[in-house]
């Protein structure tokens, strides 16, 4: 089971005790800067990384209006805005507003005919995959086409 690391999480998002759910705050929390931690794009990554095998996990998203999940590479840069898409080594999916979509550069429209409550998240490290899936049906929602992530940690 996976859990977020603290110190990378942005100022404004709040981990739970077990660090296992994260929540948006609108006052930043008083915490140090460290090389880890995104300071503008709200962000958290898991604690695990993943650099070879197939991996799968769920993520509830709930009711939200808007949030993202997915994958990066360890060396993702986390201070300053920065796009969210694979060419920073960010491969996600997410919901703003009514709209479903995949965050690649530009972002592709995902037309969902229920709004999934929980997502999953397949890896498959060796052959470059990012999946995602609504977890209630196993619908599909997006394929990210294969990539190399070069050796490199990837982080949920």
């Amino acid at each position: 089971s996976l859990t977020l690391d603290p110190e990378t999480a942005h100022p404004r998002l709040v981990l739970s005790e077990d660090r296992k759910r994260v929540r948006w705050e609108d006052t930043r929390q008083p915490v140090p800067d460290n090389p880890k931690r995104f300071d503008s794009s709200r962000c958290v990554l898991g604690c695990e990384g993943f650099s070879a095998g197939r991996h799968y996990w769920e993520v509830e998203v709930g009711d939200g209006e808007a949030w993202a999940v997915g994958v990066a590479k360890e060396s993702v840069r986390r201070k300053g805005r920065i796009s969210v898409n694979p060419k920073v080594g960010i491969w996600a999916v997410g919901q703003c507003g009514s709209q479903y979509q995949a965050l690649t550069s530009p972002t592709v429209p995902i037309s969902l005919l229920v709004a999934p409550k929980v997502i999953g998240i397949y890896l498959d490290y060796e052959a470059g995959r990012v999946a995602f899936f609504d977890s209630n049906n196993e619908a599909p929602i997006f394929t990210y086409p294969p990539t190399s992530f070069a050796g490199e940690q990837i982080l949920p």
